[in-house]
C-alpha cells in the first residue's frame, strides 16, 4: 500500500475546526461549572479569530495567486477554502446555540444581560447620565461619503453601521461608522442596583440606543454591529539584513491586512451588508450573520466575576515540585547535582523554574546564563533576573524570538529592556524560528567548572505555566552541558553544527532521531516481538513521519498516540493504520507537553520536547529533542501516557474519516479523569513533604529534650 497517498491523509484545516469544536462542546458539557462552560465559548472564539487571521487568510492568498497547489490530503485551495466556509458557518451556529443557552441559565443565577429598553425610569436615567459622561466624549463618528471615503477599521474591532437621514432637506440614506471604545470603556456594563438580579448592560446597545447624539437633526434608520477580520500573516523577507527591523516593518503591515472575514449582527438590512462588502472587497460567503453579541471573547473577562466562586472549577493550586522539596538540600545546585529533577506544569509551581534563573543571577559563583525565550509574559520575574544577573556582572545570553505569531511586540519591548540591563540579546535567526526551552547556568565549583541545563517542553511564561501541561528537566548531566554549550554557540556565532551527544536538534537531526526511533519499533515487530509507541503532542501534520507510523502499523507496532489538536493521521483504518489509536483530551488545562515513549525490547527509550510532529516544526524551527534517562523520570512520563489514554472523561477517540467520539458518553467502569489526578497525585505529594517535615520537627525536639 502507497502510506503516502494523498487519501490516507485528513486536511489540516478541516482536523483544526474539529479541534475547535471539541473545545466548544465543553460549553455544553454538564459536569462543568456554568462560568466555565461560558469560558469554553469565549476560548472557541478566541481561537476562530487567529484561524481566520492566519489560517484562511492563508488560503485565500493561494486562491487569488493561482498557484497549482493541493495539500496532504489532495484538496485545492478552492476546495479547502470551500470546506472551511461550510464547517466554520456551522460551528458559528452551534457556538450561538450554546451561548444562548448559557444566558437564558444565567438568568436562573440572576445574572441578566438585558436591552437599554429593559430598564426601568430610574436606571434609564443613571444611563443617560452615564453615557453623557462616559461614552459621548470618546466617541468619533465618522461619515461615509463622497467627501469622507470609507475609513480604515482596524482588525477584531467592532463597529457601528448607521443608516440615517436628514429630518428636512436633504432626504436620501446616509451612511456613517460609529466605532465602538471598547479598549477604553468595558463592554460589559454592571447596571448599578443594590438587589435582585444583577444587569448587565453591553456597551454597543448603549451606543445604538443614544446614536442620534451623534447626528443632530437625522433620523437613525438602522444600528448595526459588525466587525472586521484582517490578515494577520507577517510577511518577513528571508534576506533582509537587520532582522529585528523587518519584524517591526512587518508588524506595521500587519494593521493593515486585508479582510478576510465580516461578522454582521443578523439584523442587519440587506444595504448594510452589501455596503460593507463592498467596501471591505469580500464574498457573500466570507459573512457571517451573528445571532448575539459579537465577538465572544468579550466573556473572558465577565467570567471571574466575584461571589459566584460556585459557578467556576474549585480551586487547584500549583504545588511545590515534590522531587526537589523531597531531597531537602541545602541549596539548589546541591539537589540537582545529586540527581536530575522533573517538574510537571501546572500541577507544580513554575516558581521552581523562576528560582532556577533568579538564584543563578544573585549566586557569586554562577558565571554566566543562556536562555532562548519564546514567549514571556510582560511582568516575567524571569525578564528581571536575567536583567539583574547582567547588572551583577555575569555574562548573560538571550536568544528572544521576535518572530513569535502576536507576542512580536511584547518580545522586542522585553529584548530592549535585556540589552538595556547589559544582556547580550540575539533577535532569533533569520529563516527559523527558535521554538526550544532550554537554560543553561555556568557555575564555578571547587572542582572545576559546572554546567547546569533546565530542558521543558513549555514556555518561559508564568501566566501560561498556570494553564498549559507541561514537563521540563533540570540536570547537571555533563554531556547535556556540553550539548547545550554547542547549541548556544551554534545560536550566536557561525559555529558548524557539532556532535550532539545527547540532544537531537531541528532542523539538523532531529527529524532522523524520530524516524529512528519510529523504524526500530517496525523491526522489533517484524521479528515477532513487542513494539508499542505512545507519543503525545499538540498537532500531527508531518505526511513522512506519518508514513513512518502507517508502515509501523502494518508490521504490527501498537501506537497510542495523544494529540491535542491538528492530526491529519487516519487511525484505525483497515491494511493502512490498523493498530494506531488517538485521542484527544479537551480539559480544564491546555494540553501543550510533548511526550514520547518506544519500548525498544525493553529498554524503553522515552524523550521530552519542544516539537510537535509538524513540518514546521522539524525543517523550519530550533527544536530539541531531550532523552530521559533517569529510570523514575521514564517510569513517571509513561505512568502520565498511559494515564492520558486511559481518560474517559475528557477524552475523544478519532475515527478514520477524522470525526471524533466523545468517550465519557460510552463510558464503562469508573471514570479515569487524567488531570483532576494528577492535580490530586501532586497535592498528596505535598502532604507527605509536610507529614515529613512534621516528624523530622518532633524528632528534633525528642533529641534536643535528651
Amino acid at each position: 500500500m502507497d502510506t503516502l497517498d494523498p487519501h490516507n491523509f485528513l486536511n489540516r484545516e478541516c482536523t483544526w475546526i474539529k479541534f475547535n469544536e471539541r473545545v466548544l462542546r465543553e460549553s455544553a458539557v454538564p459536569s462543568n461549572p456554568l462560568l466555565e462552560q461560558l469560558n469554553f465559548v469565549a476560548i472557541s472564539a478566541s481561537n476562530l479569530d487567529e484561524f481566520f487571521m492566519i489560517r484562511v487568510a492563508g488560503v485565500k492568498h493561494l486562491i487569488e495567486s493561482g498557484v497549482n497547489h493541493h495539500d496532504i490530503a489532495g484538496m485545492t485551495p478552492q476546495e479547502q477554502f470551500s470546506a472551511i466556509e461550510q464547517m466554520v458557518h456551522e460551528q458559528v451556529r452551534q457556538q450561538y446555540a450554546y451561548l444562548n443557552d448559557l444566558r437564558d441559565r444565567l438568568r436562573g443565577e440572576g445574572l441578566y444581560f438585558i436591552k437599554p429598553s429593559e430598564l426601568n425610569e430610574k436606571q434609564q436615567l443613571w444611563l443617560e447620565n452615564f453615557f453623557e459622561r462616559e461614552i459621548y466624549p470618546v466617541v468619533t463618528p465618522m461619515a461615509v461619503d463622497s467627501s469622507h471615503p470609507f475609513p480604515f477599521l482596524s482588525s477584531l474591532s467592532l463597529n457601528l453601521a448607521v443608516l440615517l437621514r436628514r429630518r428636512e432637506g436633504d432626504s436620501s440614506v446616509k451612511t456613517a461608522i460609529l466605532p465602538v471604545p471598547s479598549s477604553v470603556i468595558n463592554r460589559i456594563i454592571k447596571v448599578p442596583g443594590e438587589t435582585g438580579p444583577q444587569q448587565f448592560l453591553f456597551l454597543e446597545d448603549v451606543l445604538s440606543t443614544f446614536a442620534e447624539r451623534f447626528f443632530l437633526g437625522c433620523e437613525i434608520l438602522e444600528v448595526t454591529p459588525f466587525r472586521v477580520t484582517r490578515d494577520a500573516d507577517l510577511d518577513i523577507d528571508d534576506d533582509a539584513e537587520d532582522l529585528l527591523a523587518e519584524v517591526v516593518k512587518s508588524l506595521k503591515k500587519r494593521k493593515k491586512g486585508a479582510a478576510v472575514r465580516l461578522e454582521l449582527a443578523d439584523s442587519a438590512s440587506r444595504m448594510v451588508k452589501t455596503l460593507l462588502m463592498t467596501e471591505l472587497s469580500l464574498e457573500d460567503r466570507d459573512v457571517y450573520m451573528i445571532p448575539g453579541p459579537l465577538d465572544c471573547k468579550v466573556f473572558f473577562s465577565f467570567t471571574g466575576i466575584e461571589g459566584y466562586d460556585y459557578l467556576r472549577y474549585a480551586p487547584a493550586f500549583p504545588q511545590p515540585a515534590y522531587e526537589l522539596e523531597n531531597l531537602h538540600a541545602p541549596d539548589m545546585w546541591t539537589a540537582i547535582s545529586q540527581r536530575d529533577i522533573m517538574v510537571h506544569h501546572p500541577y507544580e509551581t513554575f516558581e521552581t523554574i523562576e528560582n532556577f534563573v533568579r538564584l543563578a543571577a544573585t549566586d557569586p559563583s554562577v558565571l554566566a546564563i543562556k536562555q532562548t525565550l519564546y514567549r514571556v509574559s510582560s511582568k516575567s520575574p524571569i525578564i528581571a533576573a536575567l536583567a539583574q544577573a547582567a547588572e551583577n556582572g555575569k555574562q548573560v545570553t538571550v536568544l528572544m524570538e521576535v518572530k513569535a505569531r502576536f507576542d512580536e511586540e511584547n518580545n522586542i519591548h522585553m529584548a530592549a529592556k535585556l540589552e538595556k540591563a547589559g544582556c547580550h540579546v540575539i533577535y532569533g535567526i533569520m529563516g527559523l524560528k527558535t521554538h526550544s526551552k532550554i537554560t543553561l547556568v555556568v557555575r564555578r565549583e571547587e572542582d572545576g567548572i559546572k554546567r547546569y541545563v533546565h530542558l521543558a517542553t513549555g514556555n518561559y511564561n508564568g501566566k501560561t505555566a498556570r494553564i498549559y501541561t507541561d514537563v521540563g528537566i533540570l540536570t547537571s548531566d555533563p554531556l547535556i552541558g556540553v550539548d547545550a554549550s554547542a547549541f548556544f554557540n551554534l545560536l550566536s556565532g557561525y559555529s558548524d553544527p557539532p556532535y550532539w551527544n545527547k540532544l537531537a536538534v531541528a532542523p539538523l537531526n532531529l527529524r532522523q532521531r524520530i524516524y529512528e526511533e519510529i523504524d526500530q519499533e517496525t523491526a522489533w515487530a517484524r521479528q515477532g516481538k513487542k513494539a508499542l509507541i505512545i507519543a503525545k503532542m499538540n498537532s500531527l501534520l508531518d505526511k513522512k513521519v506519518i508514513a513512518r507510523l502507517y508502515e509501523a502499523s502494518q508490521a504490527g507496532v501498537k501506537i497510542k498516540l495523544i494529540v491535542r489538536g491538528i492530526c491529519v493521521l487516519r487511525p484505525e483504518v483497515p491494511g493502512l493504520s490498523d493498530n494506531i489509536e488517538v485521542h484527544s483530551i479537551v480539559g480544564r488545562y491546555l494540553e501543550h507537553s510533548r511526550l514520547f515513549y518506544f519500548y525498544n525490547n525493553g529498554k524503553e527509550d522515552v524523550f521530552i520536547s519542544s516539537a510537535d510532529w509538524m513540518p514546521r516544526n522539524l525543517n523550519e524551527r530550533v527544536e530539541l529533542m531531550t532523552p530521559v534517562e533517569y529510570e523514575p523520570h521514564k517510569e513517571r512520563i509513561k505512568g502520565i501516557l498511559n494515564l492520558y489514554f486511559h481518560d474517559n472523561v475528557k477524552a475523544y477517540a478519532m475515527n478514520g474519516d477524522g470525526t471524533y467520539r466523545y468517550l465519557a458518553d460510552t463510558r464503562k467502569g469508573e471514570p479515569v479523569h487524567a488531570q483532576a489526578m494528577l492535580q490530586k497525585e501532586a497535592e498528596d505529594h505535598t502532604r507527605q513533604l509536610q507529614k515529613k517535615d512534621i516528624k523530622t520537627r518532633v524528632l528534633r525536639r525528642t533529641s534536643g529534650d535528651k
